[in-house]
């Protein structure tokens, strides 16, 4: 028997098409629009963007060499391919906001546990052209949204990376302490002092964690700029009722951002781990060779929320059922009639009534029409609301 590949799954579960229908709803009442990328892009666009230092460009990527001898890969994240497209169809020229929302596959070969799959799904909100920081909020705010109306508790932690003026310094201070102690240090980290010595903040190593404790804060060597951004952005999360968390360590696993960066976590999966995450990325567009334009979004883990959704839809539709053969006919053609304006399902065997309503109440339904002996005479249905 042929089996789906390790950390990959099928999915059978409809809170997956409801967590979209609530995310998408959303994002087009914040005036996003849609947005579809390809899955199979150039690797050099991931290493770029993500960085080499990344342990997704360093051990994830499902990365091959195609017919045509070009290299490339299927999509670890989402923002690259997005910011590709938003270069390649020349928006960077036209300097106006522009706001894209995606929804779709992501591979990563990483080892699988549960809420961590080798193909997984994201949404993911995109903002380009805009510098404010009140748009950093405007998109907290969206994904607060999301997973309010979804009733999924979490904790917002932010931080922010500092600007181009303010991290060289930071840098600088860091490595300083990270060479104290490289010696302590994982065989990863002590590559990250050359590659990206930022990207060590972010190790899971429990001995690497213990010793980057005591290591210099970039919320502490902000430029003036940039703690009145990150100033703002706390103000603003208030303004709106949006609870938080300062976490001095928070610098997310992808190397293009700057300034703000958030996660949003649930303690309900097991251990504390993030459903969301993002942050600004104000030099990845040039960085990727069109004309410097801001961005700021972030993605949402589906499988990650999955178990979190809870399933208390409303009773919805008809069904329609039929207690002897020749009736099927009379059945089918009212279905359809009945089918133009709302869910109707049509049984095409014949049962008891008992069968028959025991079925439609484990469907949902909301009531159930049954044609009998009597009702197939008078062209008619017994009707039972559940």
């Amino acid at each position: 028997m042929i089996k789906a590949l390790r950390g990959m799954k099928d999915i059978l579960d409809s809170k997956f098409l409801k967590i979209f229908d609530t995310a998408r709803e959303i994002a087009e009442n914040y005036g996003f629009n849609y947005i579809e990328t390809p899955i199979l892009e150039e690797t050099n666009l991931f290493k770029r963007s993500v960085g080499e230092s990344s342990d997704i460009v360093n051990k994830e990527m499902y990365q091959f060499i195609d017919k045509g001898g070009n290299d490339v890969c299927l999509r670890p994240e989402g923002t690259a391919g997005v910011v590709r497209s938003f270069i390649e169809n020349k928006f960077d020229r036209l300097q106006t906001p522009k706001r894209f929302w995606y929804f779709g596959p992501m591979f990563r070969y990483e080892r699988p546990q549960k809420g961590r799959l080798r193909e997984f799904h994201q949404f993911g909100i995109e903002s380009f052209g805009e510098t404010s920081v009140y748009e950093d909020i405007n998109i907290i705010a969206l994904a607060a949204d999301i997973f309010d109306v979804l009733n999924i508790n979490y904790t917002l932690k932010i931080n922010s990376l500092g600007c181009n003026k303010c991290m060289p310094v930071y840098r600088e201070k860091l490595v300083e302490f990270l060479n104290k102690h490289k010696e302590n240090l994982c065989e990863d980290c002590q590559r990250r002092i050359i590659q990206n010595p930022i990207r060590t903040l972010d190790c899971k190593n429990e001995n690497c964690q213990l010793i980057l404790k005591d290591a210099p804060k970039i919320t502490d060597n902000l430029c003036e700029n940039c703690k009145k951004d990150f100033e703002t952005l706390k103000n603003g999360l208030d303004n709106l009722g949006i609870n938080f968390e300062i976490d001095k360590n928070l610098v997310r696993g992808l190397d293009y951002y700057t300034k703000t960066t958030f996660e949003f976590i649930s303690t309900e999966i097991g251990a504390q781990s993030a459903i969301a995450g993002g942050g600004r990325y104000d030099k990845l567009v040039e960085f990727l060779g069109g004309k410097s334009t801001p961005g700021v979004g972030f993605a949402i883990g589906i499988e990650r929320i999955m178990d979190l959704v809870k399933n208390n839809e409303e009773r919805k539709g008809i069904y329609i059922g039929v207690m002897l053969e020749e009736a099927l006919n009379f059945a089918q053609k009212e279905a359809k009639k009945l089918r133009k304006n709302q869910k109707v399902f049509f049984e095409p065997k014949v049962k008891s009534l008992k069968a028959h309503l025991k079925a439609a109440d484990k469907g949902n339904f909301k009531k159930a029409l049954i044609v009998g002996e009597e009702e197939f005479k008078n062209s008619t249905f017994f009707e039972k609301e559940l």
